[in-house]
């Protein structure tokens, strides 16, 4: 249920309606939006009498929700959800860029790609400390080594950092050094984890899992949200099909779908969703054709020697060609760089 309040609602009426709902042992969530206020509840929603609000101080509206997810929902709240990260918004008119490479696999080469990157005017490196691996035996990461570089890193060239949150162990290590925190596919159903990456209010990128369907993972989307923590970057990077000619099947029907029903920023990961460098900047143009609030793409000065994802990054003169093709499309979709 979304109860409907003027923005210049006193704030002594809002606290009255929030602990009638609390009386009921739901949960209130205020989510402000640009001409209205919004407070939506969660939890037993069925017993709830819409008459019983409908007559509160302030009170314009009262809604019935009726998907699954609601507080992500575009029902909860049309406007665009903006997030501030050090400065720079997310979501709004600015196109957001990730760069950077897999894995953290040393100080000489993060900190080269950072410079790189730098120099490009990019602001956001991404660069795992943790990695979650198919096969064991495979790289895992630096670990703690890998997220004292990226803070190095940060202090060095002033970039802000996204990197993965694999466990819950680490969450306050990762929470230290990192601007946005970084779920990823194969964490997207870890439902504790996502409450507890939400408590910490830091902004969160949340990608798709292989199989997941686009209610899956505004669902758990959902889980983060329900810890009012509502910074939060859904990431579209491929889908698993029959299809072996890619990586992936980068599905960008999510991108519309996607910011039809919820007002959170979406972005796209083209370089796991096709796997092949030679393809992500067509990608890349596509994804942003369809929509989407920026990009993250794999970056590495020697692609041939990493040790994880190397097939499919660019080296910086490749993304400094793809950022000119950017700058000239991103008019037309009305977005800028």
């Amino acid at each position: 249920m979304l109860i409907i309040m003027g923005l210049d609602a006193p704030r002594d009426r809002i606290e009255k309606v929030k602990a009638k709902i609390i009386s009921f042992g739901c949960t209130p969530h205020e989510i402000p939006g640009s001409t209205k206020l919004a407070i939506g509840i969660t939890g037993p929603t069925n017993i709830l009498k819409e008459e019983e609000f409908r007559l509160l101080p302030s009170v314009q509206d009262v809604v019935r929700v009726t998907k699954k997810y609601k507080l992500v929902s575009r029902m909860m709240k049309q406007d665009d959800t903006i997030i501030n990260v050090n400065g720079t918004s997310i979501g709004g008119k600015e196109l957001l860029l990730i760069a950077g490479p897999c894995s953290v696999e040393s100080k000489d080469q993060i900190f080269e790609i950072a410079g790189s990157l730098k120099e490009l005017g990019i602001k956001f490196l991404r660069g795992g400390a943790y990695k979650p691996r198919s096969s064991p035996y495979a790289f895992q990461g630096l670990k703690e080594k890998g997220l004292e570089y990226l803070a190095d890193v940060k202090k060095e060239f002033g970039l802000n950092i996204v990197t993965e949150l694999l466990n819950t162990e680490t969450i306050d290590a990762v929470s230290e050094v990192a601007d946005i925190i970084q779920i990823g596919a194969r964490n997207m159903q870890n439902f504790t984890l996502l409450e507890q990456a939400g408590k910490t209010g830091k902004p969160i990128m949340l990608k798709r899992g292989m199989s997941a369907t686009i209610e899956d993972l505004l669902l758990s989307a959902e889980y983060i949200v329900s810890q009012n923590n509502y910074n939060i970057i859904l990431c579209e990077r491929g889908i698993r099909t029959f299809e072996t000619a890619t990586r992936n099947t980068l599905d960008l029907n999510a991108v519309p779908v996607l910011k039809k029903e919820t007002h959170l920023p979406v972005i796209v990961d083209p370089s796991h969703g096709i796997g092949m460098w030679e393809n992500v900047p067509n990608m890349a143009m596509a994804s942003i054709a369809a929509g989407a609030d920026g990009l993250m793409i794999e970056a590495h000065n020697s692609p041939e020697d990493a040790l994880s994802d190397g097939y499919q990054s660019l080296k910086p003169k490749k993304l400094k060609t793809l950022l000119e093709k950017l700058r000239q499309l991103a008019p037309i979709m009305e977005r800028e760089i």
